[in-house]
């Protein structure tokens, strides 16, 4: 079982630089051709600071912020279990190639289903810029396979 006593716990602050070279293949790969996303010219005349991050960019810099195989150490269990159940984005401000975000995850609430044979973690984490402007709030749940 994953100890309870875990919500409300807040991991250690996690800086990321958000490149343009990234959010130019996540674009492609994503099939996005407004070329806000993929010409930091076109982006500018736009009115952006430069290249837009796609809209689930902040799930990459949360994956980036974090060990995976660590985080499931941390929870007692292991990464084999692990399904990503389901994510939820409120966006405040966009994020744009050259931004510093701080990410800050932290753990909401936890419970089981199924006699335990499922655990379920969410989290609340925060995408915060170089300028300390909320970005981005996201909620995160992982599903721990027991059986």
């Amino acid at each position: 079982m994953i100890d309870k006593n875990l919500i409300g716990y807040s991991f250690e602050p996690v800086q990321l630089a958000v490149e343009a070279g990234r959010l130019k293949f996540v674009a492609k790969a994503l099939g996005l051709t407004d070329p806000v996303y993929s010409d930091a010219d076109a982006a500018c005349a736009e009115g952006y600071s430069d290249l837009l991050a796609p809209p689930t960019f902040p799930f990459m810099l949360e994956s980036d912020a974090l060990d995976l195989e660590a985080l499931c150490e941390f929870f007692g269990q292991n990464v084999k279990h692990l399904l990503h159940a389901e994510q939820k984005f409120t966006y405040h401000q966009l994020i744009c190639a050259g931004d510093q975000i701080t990410f800050v995850k932290t753990i909401r609430e936890i419970f089981d289903k199924k006699n335990e044979q499922l655990e379920f973690v969410v989290s609340d984490n925060t995408l915060t810029n170089q300028n300390d402007i909320l970005c981005v709030e996201s909620q995160t749940t992982y599903v721990f396979r027991n059986a």
